[in-house]
């Protein structure tokens, strides 16, 4: 049995002369959670409004749940459920209203609408707001409740464009959390974000995209280990001396870059290299774990992308 929801080939979206989405080949597997990272304009949301249709392709291929987005778009938005970056809440109607409401564009009867609307509620720990209009929510209630606005349908594939931005740090953790437990029912969800620990915390696989292109790809663990190694080392404010050094201490074997004040070590085993540098050549030394934005940094680069 093919278990792949969603194959991309080739894929191509232009927007004049800006190439947003550069001949992109990607997979993806039913009943994963599949990251896509990168910076605003790297071609992410460019891609998930091809998957629900709402953009066309202008080259390559695209094909949702064994259907081409071109010759059937109907069908594949039936089983999609999308969560876009902007509110687009009704505000003058109550939590439970929105989601009812919204049912309709899916012809689904009062009659399931209501508890269906009613589970969803509970499920992202509103039901003490069932009935409370939308301005009255707090940020973080208003993109639950998007969310679980996508489900309403229950989609096989649920998409989520920016999930967590502008949260706190309280909502964002809390967002995760019901995400993980939504994953556990089987559907799909397709993550674009800027937060790498967003994508650690929640993606079994995902690309790293950059001008529309795919820099890397595998799941959080592979792309740390294979890209970075274990740990990193922070060497802020270094002497010139140890600059000048820093090639030879390092050796054909290791990694490093500069970064303004801050030279950064790529280590599997980062004591090695303390034990070379000493403890007087800098500022501040720090030893950490390796993460995806080490990866995303190294691939892309350091500088803001225009």
């Amino acid at each position: 049995m093919n278990d792949i929801i969603v194959k991309a080939s080739k894929l191509t979206k232009r927007y004049n002369n800006l190439v947003a989405v550069d001949g992109m080949d990607c997979e993806i597997r039913a009943g994963e959670t599949f990251g896509f990272l990168g910076p605003n304009g790297a071609g992410k949301t460019t891609f998930m409004k091809m998957i629900y249709c709402f953009i066309l392709p202008d080259g390559g291929t695209l094909e949702v749940d064994g259907v081409n987005v071109l010759d059937h778009p109907r069908e594949v938005k039936n089983i999609l459920g999308v969560v876009p970056q902007e509110d687009s809440l009704d505000p003058d109607i109550s939590v439970k209203e929105n989601l009812t409401v919204y049912g309709r564009y899916f012809d689904i009867p009062a009659s399931i609408a209501g508890p269906r609307a009613d589970e969803l509620i509970e499920m992202m720990s509103l039901t003490d707001k069932r009935d409370t209009i939308i301005e009255e929510l707090s940020g973080g209630m208003k993109r639950r409740l998007m969310i679980i606005r996508g489900l309403i349908n229950k989609p096989k594939i649920l998409i989520l464009d920016e999930p967590t931005t502008g949260l706190d740090p309280q909502a964002r953790h809390l967002v995760w959390q019901k995400l993980r437990l939504l994953k556990k029912s089987g559907i799909t969800i397709l993550l674009t974000t800027h937060y790498m620990e967003e994508a650690a915390q929640l993606c079994d696989r995902l690309v790293m995209m950059h001008h529309g292109k795919i820099i890397a790809r595998g799941s959080p663990p592979e792309l740390v280990a294979e890209r970075i190694g274990k740990e990193v080392i922070e060497i802020i404010e270094p002497d010139d001396e140890l600059l000048t050094d820093l090639p030879a201490l390092v050796g054909d074997n290791g990694y490093f870059e500069k970064a303004g004040d801050r030279l950064y070590i790529y280590s599997q085993n980062a004591d090695y290299y303390l034990n070379k540098i000493g403890a007087n050549r800098a500022k501040r030394i720090i030893k950490r774990a390796a993460n995806l934005e080490d990866v995303f940094l190294k691939l892309s680069g350091r500088g803001l992308a225009d």
